[in-house]
């Protein structure tokens, strides 16, 4: 009697933004580490993202901040495949409010394009990808990357506040038009890693105000994104990884 050969299960597919450094470069490392397919979205070559490379990723340039340039890249992926299990909304910029009111309403309209318009783009433009997505009968999932001054903002960087609260607020509002079939929740950061650019007076300030008095290190969110992976009975979560910091 011949035996019939078992196709092999597909990786799951995940789009992660900012890839390139950083944080979005531990979450891919991490996704490839598990076996997963990884669209490594990026506006700068760096040797992290060729290390995602030459693990794997298919490393697609995209300048969040061009609506054209996010529609080109949600092209490209439909076109190499029909599923998404994950889509990780991760790319960030965070500057200080301009003095200049002119400035400041050109800064503002970056950032919300930056961290409100292309995520809410790539939910869209993806939906139904991610709802054909699911792994094993679970819905796929988003992840948004907010940060802990939604709840309470720091006046120096309203507009970098305001437009990650407006993420925060998309997050909630595809939680229910994305659902069954797709997750929605939020991760909101503290001090996880300093920039190098930052002193160590600020450092110090910093810790003051975090009661765990410690970075998280970029692990603390990579685990947290791992548990909601593994827990598929949460959606519409705004979830705080910060040491405690919010608290202040």
């Amino acid at each position: 009697m011949e035996s019939s050969a078992v196709s092999p299960v597909p990786a799951p597919v995940a789009v992660v933004t900012g890839a390139s450094r950083r944080l979005g470069f531990e979450i891919g490392k991490a996704l490839l580490a598990r076996g997963w397919r990884l669209y490594a979205l990026h506006r700068s070559e760096t040797d992290e993202l060729a290390q995602l490379g030459d693990a794997g990723a298919r490393c697609l340039a995209v300048d969040l901040a061009d609506i054209a340039s996010v529609a080109r890249a949600i092209e490209v992926i439909l076109a190499e495949t029909e599923q998404v299990a994950l889509l990780v909304n991760n790319a960030s910029e965070f500057t200080p409010d301009a003095t200049d009111a002119v400035a400041l309403a050109r800064q503002a309209n970056r950032l919300f394009q930056i961290h409100a318009t292309a995520p809410m783009q790539l939910m869209s433009g993806l939906a139904g990808a991610l709802q054909r997505g699911g792994l094993s009968g679970s819905p796929a999932l988003i992840v948004n990357l907010t940060d802990i001054f939604v709840e309470k903002p720091n006046p120096a960087f309203a507009a970098y506040c305001a437009s990650k609260a407006a993420l925060s607020n998309l997050t909630l509002s595809y939680a229910r038009s994305l659902a069954p079939h797709v997750r929605v929740n939020a991760i909101m950061p503290g001090p996880i890693q300093f920039l190098p650019d930052h002193t160590e007076q600020q450092r110090a300030s910093v810790l003051a105000e975090t009661p765990l008095a410690r970075e998280g290190g970029f692990g603390s969110v990579v685990l947290q994104l791992l548990a909601l992976l593994d827990n598929d009975f949460m959606t519409g979560a705004l979830i705080p990884v910060d040491g405690g910091r919010r608290l202040a």
